[in-house]
């Protein structure tokens, strides 16, 4: 049993240190509110001769109850902002080059994920369709491009700590580089429909020889007409690698 799923991305730990950093933050907060509330209704509770006082709260004592704890949870708001900035830069703003370049699109009730073949270009004839799978290798950089045929979907694999709304008419880039070998389900988070929590997919991330096998098994499987069947799919046009901005 863990608190966190398995962290398997490049960027994983450090969304867990934000998360980690706001459930601190939070905590601390909700304690002491819930200790001061307990001890109010213990020590003002209702008692016999004692009539209730009305605090109209005019004096800077009587105040503070209220001024100190909203600038202190202000400057709390600020550090989980500045602390969570660095992690966003380093997710959508300093995007390493992608070594590979992939396709997903989420439909009422399945995803579907475009690999490109041994040309390595996205879009063209010899692409590799598969419903429900994506093959990535371990340690690169990966580049998406995320649609969605009919409603709002969200593309989401807990591991990888990476979640992103699929929006009809828009393809939004995305990246990730997978650091563990293993199988990941990949969910959809958005309510999409009545069977919305059948709507499942599975990220194999695989060792270079494994994803090269791989590879040229689903090639040698493919249909010569498997590629021009889906010509008239909304499969992603060929994208450029995304900039460097700087490290991830």
């Amino acid at each position: 049993m863990h608190l966190m799923p398995v962290a398997a991305s490049s960027y994983a730990g450090d969304i867990d240190r934000v998360m980690w950093v706001i459930t601190l933050i939070v905590g601390v907060w909700f304690v002491a509110a819930e200790g001061i509330l307990l001890w109010f209704t213990f020590r003002y509770r209702k008692k016999d001769g004692v009539r209730a006082a009305y605090v109209p709260g005019k004096s800077f004592r009587q105040t503070g109850w209220i001024l100190i704890p909203c600038v202190a949870i202000l400057v709390c708001d600020l550090a989980i902002d500045a602390f969570g900035e660095r992690v966003w830069k380093t997710i959508k703003e300093k995007v390493p080059p992608a070594q590979l370049q992939i396709g997903v699109e989420g439909r009422q009730w399945a995803w579907t994920f475009t690999h490109p073949g041994k040309d390595g270009i996205l879009g063209s004839p010899d692409d590799i369709v598969i419903p429900n799978e994506i093959h990535v290798p371990v340690g690169e950089n990966v580049a998406f491009t995320l649609g969605a045929a009919d409603c709002l979907h969200s593309f989401w694999v807990p591991e990888l700590r990476l979640k992103q709304d699929a929006v009809p008419g828009r393809h939004i880039q995305g990246w990730f580089r997978a650091t563990r070998p293993g199988s990941y389900g990949v969910l959809c988070a958005e309510l999409c429909g009545v069977a919305h929590g059948l709507m499942r997919g599975t990220l194999y991330v695989d060792t270079e020889a494994d994803y090269e096998r791989w590879l040229d098994s689903r090639i040698a499987a493919q249909p010569a007409s498997q590629a021009a069947a889906f010509q008239a799919a909304p499969t992603p046009a060929p994208q450029p690698a995304p900039k460097t901005g700087g490290k991830s």
